[in-house]
């Protein structure tokens, strides 16, 4: 049995809770960016990124791939920002549950 059914199991729901971690992940973050009040260069990347995170976070099965380019392009422009460094370390570890061993 893999791990992500046994988790549904437990929750109730036919969602997959990878897919959950990662949109609540990504809503947290475009929350703390939007509050942050100093403009950087690459902002619009980042949200632009965190934009595509959440419509594959809404398609329910986002490939792997994807979710590392975008993961990787809103570390680029927001990295340096140390006030979202914690909401950042969430996407990564929801994207990073999506990894080959995963049952995909």
């Amino acid at each position: 049995m893999l791990p992500s059914t046994e988790q549904r199991r437990v929750t109730g729901s036919d969602e997959d809770p990878r897919v959950a971690r990662l949109r609540t992940a990504v809503a947290r973050l475009r929350r703390e960016l939007a509050a942050h009040p100093a403009e950087f260069t690459d902002r619009g990347i980042a949200e632009d990124e965190l934009a595509a995170l959440a419509a594959m976070a809404e398609g329910g099965a986002p490939e792997l791939p994807r979710l590392r380019r975008s993961l990787l392009l809103v570390a680029g422009a927001i990295g340096s920002v140390s006030a979202l460094t914690s909401g950042l370390a969430g996407v990564r570890s929801a994207v990073e549950m999506f990894g080959e061993g995963s049952g995909r």
